[in-house]
């Protein structure tokens, strides 16, 4: 009896772990991507700019930062929370 509750009670703290983990994930902190991802989701995000050098610099930053990159080349960026979230210094969008 004793062993069945101590199992009972490892699993309830296992589903606990899992819970919170998909909560701070989906709260902002990382998105789907792997960071060898992040190269050709930028290329493509950039790709419509006559500034490619300087959006493909922040875009690579927040790629590594929020593992997500909005899809398009302009916009769209409530599908990522964490790269639209990110501002600079004077409040402006530091993410492409």
């Amino acid at each position: 009896m004793a062993n069945s509750i101590k199992y009972a009670f490892l699993f309830l703290i296992l589903i606990s772990l899992l819970s919170v983990s998909n909560l701070v994930q989906a709260s902002g902190g990382g998105g789907r991507l792997h960071p060898q991802d992040c190269r050709p989701k930028c290329n493509y995000r950039c790709s419509a700019t006559s500034h490619k050098k300087p959006c493909m610099f922040f875009c690579l930053k927040c790629c590594s930062k929020c593992l997500c990159v909005p899809s398009g080349t302009y916009g769209n960026k409530q599908n990522c929370p964490c790269y639209n979230n990110w501002k600079t210094k004077e409040g402006r969008s530091k993410c492409p």
